[in-house]
This record gives C-alpha cells, structure tokens and sequence, in this order.
C-alpha cells in the first residue's frame, strides 16, 4: 500500500516483499473490516501474509480476537495517526517457518 504523506503505518523493512494481498479497509467500521481480512484469507497459502489497512479503532480487539480463535497470527500491528496496520500470517501453525 502506498504511503499518504506520511499518515499511514508502513510495512517493516523485514516483511517487505513477503506480502501476498494487500487490503485496504480505510473509513469500513466494524464488521467490514474483518470480513475483508477474511476473504483475503481465503485467497493466499498457508504462510502467507496478508497486509490490511484500517481506521476503525474497534479492528483491534476484533483482529486479536479472530486470530486468537482462527490460527492466523498478528506478526505485525502498526499505528499512526488513526491508520491501523496488520500483517496477518495464514494458519500461522501449519506454515513452515515462521520468518522474522
């Protein structure tokens, strides 16, 4: 996802180009935001990570919850200025290796 001067979380320099789908979920409140994250899921391996972008502060609890009870894994959450960003990592247990 890009930049916007400098509002949005960046994706750290260790899961750089190990993203497989980027979602941008800006301005969507509560459930819309994880039912994106969840389609995504549905489109990339085990193992791979899926970027999401939101604003809505309600995507915390409902991000740590759904992976808690999912098997994903929150590898990333990033925060600034109102944007939310989360790598999630698809059925984190059956990936071969968990990297950074």
């Amino acid at each position: 996802m890009a930049a916007d001067n400098g509002t949005r979380p960046q994706v750290p320099a260790a899961f750089r180009g190990q993203v497989a789908r980027s979602v941008d979920a800006t301005g969507l409140r509560c459930p819309l935001p994880l039912l994106r994250l969840k389609v995504a899921l549905q489109q990339v391996a085990d193992g791979e990570l899926v970027e999401v972008l939101a604003t809505d502060p309600g995507s915390v609890a409902d991000f740590q919850s759904f992976a808690r009870l999912s098997g994903n894994a929150i590898v990333h959450r990033g925060e600034t200025a109102g944007h939310y960003l989360y790598l999630v990592r698809k059925n984190a247990a059956n990936a071969e290796g968990d990297t950074p």
